[in-house]
């Protein structure tokens, strides 16, 4: 959460309810929403880090607000992260794993377990179908993020069917 905030911030000044409407906007309903505690616990840290200045604004009628804005080392973390390049294979799989302690545990069969996680994946790749109908049209990251989870799914789709293969 650390660095897509720092992000939103590039753009200017925000306070963490302006953040989460942000992210909840670019990113559409696939995304799990974020936890404004979660927002505003990661903007202490941040400010704390030295990465974002943060000051209280007066509002009539209302409790002040703290609006936050990058400092120079925020905006050096951000491009930092943009030129990292993202290498992340998923060799600890919490599924791969039980379906490699399966025989040796013997309490789960992994066919089972294959078919149970098919039926998983099945499930999810349809309410994300749901959801790609049903998102705008024009938000084109929304629609983005929808079609990378479909073709991962599709992807371990793929996968389980070998793995099958290779346990009959």
């Amino acid at each position: 959460m650390r660095l897509p905030l720092l992000a939103l911030l590039a753009r200017g000044p925000a306070h963490g309810y302006e953040l989460k409407q942000a992210l909840e906007a670019l990113l559409g309903a696939a995304y799990p929403q974020p936890n404004i505690g979660q927002i505003y616990v990661t903007l202490g840290r941040l400010e704390k880090a030295g990465l974002i200045e943060g000051e209280d604004v007066e509002q009539s009628n209302r409790p002040n607000k703290r609006t936050y804005r990058l400092t120079d080392a925020g905006v050096e973390a951000v491009e930092a992260w943009y030129e990292e390049t993202t290498a992340e294979p998923r060799v600890r799989d919490e599924f791969f794993m039980k379906l490699a302690l399966a025989p040796h545990s013997g309490t789960a069969d992994p066919i089972t377990l294959i078919n149970k996680q098919r039926r998983q994946y099945l499930n999810t790749m349809r309410d994300l179908s749901k959801l790609a109908a049903t998102e705008e049209r024009d938000n084109r990251v929304a629609q983005l993020l929808i079609e990378g989870a479909m073709l991962h799914l599709q992807a371990d789709l793929d996968w389980l069917e070998r793995c099958q293969e290779e346990l009959e």
